[in-house]
């Protein structure tokens, strides 16, 4: 896409009602963007479905859930789980008695990773043999899903599978100096992405986070004929990542983490719901700001660009409720630091020589560099020290905000999506947030008014 397609109004859902179906096609692990969706899915009153990937045995052997298991992931889903494992990724499959991917992986070392090569076509079996495993089991999910769907019922799709990284020891030294490393102990991202081992990563997510979304629109075709003839509706989402705008010298500027190695795959996300949407499928890909999730805390600096959404709530009219959450956020800094320091280092960073060429979308995803990755890491470091609680920050508090926003944002838009991609930038988050709490002010205000009067 040459230019980001920005959500711009704030739309109320006209679809979903009480009886209606939401898949969560991805397992639901804390914190996350799904939740959010969950949250605004079960207020309509929808009927919560999920799947799960399964576990690996000691064998390596996939296996559903056990009973244990079951219970506790169906109390967090709030709803039926079908327990067939339908796990993404060919990292850990291979022909019988072969190696997979993650042990060719596991073989390299730190001195040898850029010179090792691997055997592309027995990678191609081993991608194929986890394609089969996947799409025989999504078959058969859907076939029990297709059962649980009375007539005159409506389904949301919920794709929330993404990641893909193997568990080699070797690949984990090495992310860790490519997402927080500085000074010497920096590895440029590019050095990876030249490698077997990077192609290979890139392949993986490439299953992982976009692919999965084709094979759910294909497998769900059969149901969503049925839904759709007998006069109901079917729709489709997935989150993104592409860049976020967020408020720079007082207006709203499209901004990235770098390197966001997964941002390959996000593309190719992009494309599968594009693609959908010229064949009359209602798939859209909503690109979300940063937040900080179990996945993400890898990205050193990924949640800088969470704190500026302070000065959008007040650009966007948040008035006392925009000013608690300010406050809020400034209780968690130690004494003597406010919240305007905070901001003063990232706007310093975000204005910063060094990150002019990172401003770039038609360049996305960039390689990181030195300067960059000094600078980035640099202010996280310095600003998470700024707080009393190394594992309370204000990066916390304003993920569950954006958790929130982005769920009613994109719950509310799929009744009638505008297009297959969508950028939820910090002013309609804003906006989301104001209008949900800011507008609620005036009319709490008037109920403990009349409380007072009926008591006086």
């Amino acid at each position: 896409m040459k230019n980001p397609v920005a959500l711009n109004r704030i739309a109320e859902n006209t679809v979903f009602r009480k009886g209606d179906v939401f898949v969560l096609f991805g397992e639901l692990f804390g914190r996350g963007y799904a939740t959010g969706l969950l949250d605004e899915a079960r207020r309509a009153g929808m009927e919560i479905v999920g799947i799960t990937v399964g576990r690996r045995d000691e064998n390596n052997a996939l296996r559903p859930l056990d009973a244990d298991e079951l219970a506790a992931a169906e109390e967090r889903l709030g709803g039926r789980i079908i327990n067939i494992p339908v796990m993404a990724g060919f990292d850990l499959d291979a022909p019988a008695g072969g190696p997979t991917p993650t042990d060719l992986l596991a073989a390299m070392t730190l001195e040898s990773w850029e010179r090792d090569t691997l055997d592309w076509d027995y990678i191609a079996q081993c991608r194929d043999i986890a394609t089969a495993r996947f799409t025989g089991a999504l078959s058969q999910v859907m076939a029990v899903l297709d059962g649980m769907i009375a007539d005159g019922r409506n389904v949301f799709f919920a794709h929330t599978m993404a990641g893909g990284i193997p568990k080699a020891k070797v690949f984990l030294v090495l992310a860790n100096r490519i997402y927080k490393g500085r000074g010497a102990r920096h590895m440029p991202s590019q050095a990876l992405l030249d490698s077997d081992m990077g192609k290979l990563i890139l392949q993986n997510f490439d299953e992982v986070s976009a692919i999965t979304f084709q094979h759910l629109i294909e497998a769900s075709a059969t149901i969503r004929a049925r839904v759709e003839a007998a006069g109901g509706q079917v729709r489709y989402t997935a989150y993104g990542y592409h860049g976020t705008a967020v408020l720079i010298d007082g207006s709203y500027r499209w901004q990235t983490y770098t390197n966001y190695t997964q941002g390959y795959a996000k593309m190719r996300l992009e494309g599968i719901a594009q693609k959908a949407w010229a064949s009359g499928i209602k798939a859209t890909v909503y690109n979300c700001p940063e937040i900080r999730t179990n996945s993400s805390d890898v990205f050193t600096g990924i949640e800088l660009p969470l704190i500026p959404l302070l000065l959008a709530l007040k650009k966007e009219d948040g008035g006392q409720w925009a000013e608690a959450q300010w406050q809020a956020c400034e209780q968690l800094l130690l004494d003597g630091v406010t919240m305007n320091d905070v901001i003063g280092k990232i706007t310093d960073m975000q204005a910063n020589t060094v990150m002019r060429p990172f401003y770039d979308f038609s360049a996305w995803p960039m390689a990181n560099s030195q300067a960059q990755s000094d600078l980035t890491i640099g202010t996280s470091n310095e600003i998470t020290q700024m707080h009393r609680d190394g594992k309370a920050l204000v990066s916390d508090h304003l993920s569950a905000l954006v958790v929130e926003a982005t769920g009613k944002l994109i719950f509310g838009e799929t009744s009638d999506p505008a297009g297959p991609v969508q950028w939820l930038n910090h002013d309609i988050v804003a906006r989301r947030l104001n209008a949900s709490h800011h507008a609620a002010e005036p009319r709490a205000a008037e109920a403990a008014k009349d409380a007072h009067l009926k008591v006086a």
